[in-house]
Formats: C-alpha cells, sequence, structure tokens
C-alpha cells in the first residue's frame, strides 16, 4: 500500500473506531458478601389458592409484547370471585417469564402489577423505540459497529426503556407484596446456555440481582445478535463467601440430573471457578429459548420436594394450575418454495434461524408438558399421603377434599390457534421494535380471542367461578 493510501487507512480507522466506542461496560456490580439465594417456594397468592397462573412470554419483537398484553387484558377480564373483593384471573399469576420481546412485558407486568400495567400500550407499544436506535446499513460507521461486535450498545434500547418505562427501577422494585415471581431470560453464548436473571445466577457472580437494572435486563434478553451488541456482566469478582446452593452441587454430581439443570449448574460454576471467562456476554434468549419457559423448567427440576416450587400450602389447596404459553412465532412459507432455484444466501439464513427457533420451541414445549405432567402425580401423591390434621392446617377445612382432584394444564397459545385469515395476517407483522397502531391492535385483540376460545382456560375459569359462586354474568 503506498504511504499516502496507508496514512488515510489509519486515519479512516481510528475514525471508525471512535464511533463504534459505546457503552459496552457491565451491568452488574460486585459484593463483599453474596446476598440471598433464589426462593424455593413461587409467592403465596394470600387468597383460597385454588387457581394459580403462571405465563411465559415468546420473543417476536412488538408483535410478541402486544401479543402478550393482549393475553393479559382477557386474562383481566375474567373474574373469578367478588367476595371479599373483586378478582380476577390476572390477580391469580404467580409465575411470569418472557424472552426477547416478552420480557418487556413480562418485567413490566411485574414491576407495574396487576392493577397498574395496562398502560403498556401508550407507554411502550404505541412508542417508537427504534427511534432510539442505529438502523442504517448504509452507515460505514454501523457496519464497523457491527464488525466489531454489534451496531447498538446498551447506551440505546436499555437507556430507551429505562427512560420511558422502567423509570430506574431495579430488581428490588419486584419485591412488592403479593408479587408474582419474575423470570427474564438471555442467553449466555459463552457456556450456550440460557441465562435466568435470579438470585442464584447473581450470586455465583457474587454479585447482588437486586442492584441490577430491568432494563438493562430486559435489553440483554432483547438483543438480537449483530443488531446489538452483547450485554455485559463482570464475572472475575474476588471471593464473596458464595456457597453453591444444594440443587446446584446435585446437578454437578448427579449423573441422573436433567441435561438443561446440569447444563445450567456448569454454567453457574463457570463463573466462579477461576477457569471460566472474566466476562459473560449475553444476547438474545429467543436464541436458547424463545417461549420464556426455562425459568419454570429449572425451578422444578431443581426442586427438592414433590411440590415445589408450590409450597406445602399451595400444593394442598390448588385445584387448577394453567400455565399459559404464547408464541408470537410467525409460520409463512417461503416465497422460493415454489421455486426450483434458490434459497438465496438472505433467504437462506433465515430459514436456518427459523428452523431451529421452531424446532427448539417444539422440542422445549414438548418437554415442559410431559414434567408437569409428572409433577401433577408427584403432588397428587404428596397430598394424599398427608394426615387429614395437615390437610386441615393449610387449608382450613375438609371439606370438599379429594387429593387426587388437582388439574395442571400447559397451553401453548400461539397465532395457530386462531382462524386462518386471522393468522394470514398475523404472520404480516414484522418482528420489529416499533409497529404501526393499526398493527398493534390487531395483534392485541387477536392474543384475546386466542385465550377467550382457550378450551382449557375456559374449563379452568368455569371450575373456579363456580366454587366461588360467580354468577353467568361474568362468563366469555
Amino acid at each position: 500500500m503506498r504511504p499516502f493510501a496507508t496514512f488515510l487507512a489509519g486515519i479512516a480507522a481510528a475514525l471508525l473506531a471512535g464511533c463504534v466506542a459505546g457503552d459496552r461496560g457491565p451491568i452488574n456490580v460486585f459484593v463483599a458478601e453474596v446476598g440471598p439465594a433464589s426462593p424455593e417456594f413461587i409467592p403465596d397468592p394470600g387468597d383460597d389458592g385454588s387457581l394459580v397462573v403462571g405465563l411465559a412470554f415468546s420473543g417476536g419483537g412488538a408483535r410478541a409484547a402486544a401479543f402478550a398484553y393482549g393475553v393479559l387484558r382477557e386474562l383481566d377480564e375474567a373474574v373469578i370471585d367478588e367476595v371479599p373483593y373483586r378478582r380476577t384471573m390476572v390477580d391469580d399469576i404467580r409465575m411470569i417469564s418472557g424472552t426477547s420481546g416478552g420480557a418487556i412485558m413480562a418485567a413490566y407486568f411485574g414491576y407495574r402489577g396487576p392493577d397498574e400495567y395496562r398502560d403498556f400500550r401508550e407507554r411502550f407499544l404505541l412508542q417508537n423505540a427504534e427511534s432510539a436506535l442505529r438502523t442504517s446499513m448504509n452507515s460505514p460507521a454501523n457496519l464497523a459497529r457491527a464488525w466489531s461486535g454489534g451496531v447498538n450498545d446498551r447506551s440505546a434500547f436499555a437507556r430507551w426503556l429505562d427512560r420511558n418505562l422502567f423509570e430506574g427501577a431495579t430488581f428490588e422494585r419486584l419485591k412488592r407484596s403479593n408479587a408474582p415471581i419474575v423470570w427474564l431470560t438471555a442467553s449466555d453464548i459463552y457456556n450456550g446456555t440460557p441465562f435466568l436473571f435470579t438470585y442464584d445466577t447473581f450470586a455465583a457472580l457474587c454479585s447482588d440481582l437486586d442492584q441490577v437494572r430491568l432494563a438493562d435486563a430486559v435489553a440483554a434478553s432483547a438483543a438480537f445478535p449483530v443488531v446489538f451488541a452483547p450485554v455485559m456482566l463482570a464475572a472475575d469478582a474476588p471471593d464473596c463467601g458464595y456457597r453453591q446452593p444444594a440443587w446446584k452441587e446435585r446437578a454437578l454430581t448427579d449423573r441422573e440430573t436433567p441435561l438443561r439443570l446440569a447444563a445450567y449448574a456448569r454454567a453457574l460454576d463457570s463463573y466462579r471457578g477461576g477457569q471460566g471467562p472474566s466476562h459473560v456476554r449475553l444476547l438474545d434468549g429467543g436464541l436458547t429459548d424463545n417461549i420464556g419457559i426455562t425459568g419454570f423448567a429449572l425451578e422444578r427440576a431443581a426442586a427438592t420436594t414433590p411440590h415445589g416450587p408450590l409450597s406445602p400450602a399451595e400444593a394442598v389447596k390448588l385445584d387448577r394450575l394453567l400455565y399459559i404459553v404464547t408464541d408470537a412465532g410467525r409460520e409463512r412459507a417461503p416465497v422460493w418454495g415454489a421455486s426450483a432455484r434458490g434459497p438465496g444466501l438472505p433467504d437462506l439464513l433465515a430459514a436456518v434461524s427459523d428452523t431451529a427457533i421452531s424446532s427448539s420451541t417444539r422440542e422445549g414445549f414438548d418437554a415442559l408438558e410431559l414434567e408437569v405432567a409428572h409433577w401433577r402425580n408427584d403432588i397428587v401423591r404428596y397430598r394424599c399421603g398427608l394426615s387429614m390434621a395437615e390437610i386441615r392446617k393449610h387449608r382450613g377445612t375438609l371439606d370438599g377434599w379429594d387429593c387426587r382432584n388437582v388439574r395442571l394444564a400447559v397451553e401453548h397459545v400461539s397465532f395457530r390457534s386462531l382462524d386462518a385469515e386471522t393468522k394470514a395476517r398475523l404472520d404480516q407483522v414484522p418482528t420489529r421494535l416499533s409497529l404501526q397502531q393499526a398493527e398493534v391492535d390487531f395483534v392485541i385483540e387477536a392474543g384475546r380471542r386466542a385465550i377467550r376460545s382457550n378450551p382449557s382456560v375456559r374449563d379452568a375459569l368455569a371450575h373456579i367461578q363456580r366454587k366461588a359462586g360467580v354468577g353467568a354474568a361474568h362468563a366469555w
């Protein structure tokens, strides 16, 4: 290269390096003494405990968030009791999780609660979250950023989320009275595992989850590769007195441990083992769990009791447990399917991504259904082995007691749940962080319809209403 050209190339490289620099520092801080472990049981609702609702929201940008919001709004219309106060199915949400776009809704519900989450449409879905992002790939600086790991760092989306939704709130704000447990999932690209924002995870990092901003966790869960740089956590803390929880020790030594739990235990072990990364890098949770079920699956796998993560009292009082997985994934037939030629590279990359996500979604949901069926059997055996005194202690009465009368249903609520015309329109809604108002409202209504027409949801609602003496005026 000629000297002058070399000089110009050096100047260009320096300028681009300056453009690439941004906020890519760790989102956690070290603590001198490790904090509490993750709770063993999900929170008790404080009511009669007959219904427990769990929700898992999939990835898919604002489309997924709108679909999840529609599901919540419809559950909010399902009145299950009026004495001593009006209660809907939303009030009995005891666990809520999300990945990528679904994590935005899950975190906001956890932050605001069942009485204040309803402004999510105005505060997020109708706003332009992409206004804070660099989106042009015609920019040399953006190409340089992409080459160096990601066009947008956490100063973009995380800052927008904090300013518009979470108002500086950290995970400590999720500890309010009667709040559900919230599981947000990202992907640890060093270990190739899901990364859960839980107290056990951050204890292994010698960090305090209570000090982590919700906006940073959500941004990590939604950090689609190349569009976003990995969100980073420091993992080279000095000793903080960390002692691994019993479930992790068992998972690392017991050859019968479920593979998912064993892989997660090894990932946590790498954070404290001295041989792992000095920094953990997180990308989109959809890479490892696009339907957001890892939190519940790991909690059940790590349980040391037949009823966990339900408490003993919850297991006795329970009549119905409804675990709803919302899936906003599209199933459009690719245009190259009708041709003998193609697909070209862009279509091929999209097909590979869609195939991997669809396959992992099916396998994950099938495994979840099987695990919940086993869990129901464990709960029945536990209940039937209790004395009458223990039952009366938890339940208050023996009236109507049947140790086997408990149902656990897992429902996959997706675009496929709806009629062909609606599904075709939903499949046209793009996977972006900003949608048109008409698209937002159409997807919200689709989520409401998908819940309203679901047989298991209707059955659980009717059963609980009959038990509470709620009239037909509240039926769908």
